[in-house]
């Protein structure tokens, strides 16, 4: 079977979550310190570790198969790359950021303006879309620092958490999008690696889907079973079997995460006792 040769950001936050997500799917990877290529053990997997901005170049080249890559850098400089799942992690924002001082209303406050960015592409579609004109100053790396020492009135680069906004004494204004870690996919795969990305998809989806459920236990008198059962549907219903103590049952289901306080509030609410919830590794559908 033909290897599928995927790159992963080399190093940070995105780096740490792709070779998560590897682990968590059951591929086993050789990989030694400073190492830019690494074969998986047990999965036709070969591992490249790329520079994020390079990615890109590399799928349209054919030299990667697929890439776990920040949406945001498609945007910038792979809109031709097409994106085959979206994975939910190391989520960010592009953003537009002004001194605290500045007074900002709309986006046209950025008319004339001067504007520091690692993404001018994103930027100038940005602008134009919303008719604005404004000169931008293309920085690699410390984007933040532009207004404080005089090179520019705002800065649009990714935020995350905002402190480093914070620390240098900016504010969020405006987001131009919102991103997180995709599955991209070369033009130019073949079909016997287009069959290996198929059966590592699978085993993706499994896992993002287990991530977004949780597992539920609990008893409930059998008086309010009809009423708990319509709070946990489950896949399709949920499992109900008699418990030794009369009059009660155990349920077991599925539920969102998202939803989970309020539906824990409401079998409370409905007489449900002993609640266990677990996290799902794999939730195959």
């Amino acid at each position: 079977m033909s290897k599928l040769k995927i790159a992963v950001q080399k190093s940070g936050r995105l780096h740490d979550d792709s070779m998560k997500i590897l682990k968590d799917v059951g591929i086993s990877i050789d990989n030694g310190k400073d190492q830019l290529k690494a074969s998986a053990r047990n999965f036709p997997l070969e591992v490249f570790y790329l520079r994020n901005g390079d990615i890109p170049q590399y799928l349209r080249d054919g030299v990667v198969d697929v890439a776990i890559i920040g949406e945001n850098v498609l945007v910038e400089k792979g809109k031709d790359i097409s994106i085959v799942e979206k994975l939910g992690f190391s989520t960010c924002k592009v953003s537009v950021a002004v001194p605290k001082s500045t007074k900002y209303s709309t986006i046209q406050d950025l008319e004339g303006k001067r504007i520091a960015t690692s993404y001018p592409n994103t930027v100038n579609g940005f602008l134009q879309s919303n008719n604005v004109n404004a000169e931008l100053h293309i920085i690699n790396g410390s984007v933040e620092i532009a207004p404080n020492i005089g090179l520019a009135d705002a800065i649009v680069d990714i935020v995350s958490s905002g402190s480093t906004l914070f620390k240098n004494n900016l504010k969020e204004v405006e987001v131009l999008l919102k991103s997180e870690a995709v599955l991209a996919v070369s033009p130019s795969i073949s079909e016997d690696e287009q069959q290996v990305l198929e059966k590592l998809q699978f085993r993706i989806k499994s896992v993002l889907k287990g991530r977004q459920n949780k597992y539920v236990l609990l008893n409930a008198p059998n008086k309010n079973l009809e009423c708990i059962i319509n709070i946990l549907p489950g896949m399709n219903s949920p499992t109900v079997m008699p418990l030794a103590k009369e009059g009660w049952s155990s349920l077991h289901s599925v539920i969102n995460k998202n939803d989970f306080w309020e539906i824990i509030d409401e079998l409370k609410a409905n007489g449900a006792e002993g609640i266990l919830v677990c996290p799902i590794e794999n939730m195959v559908i």
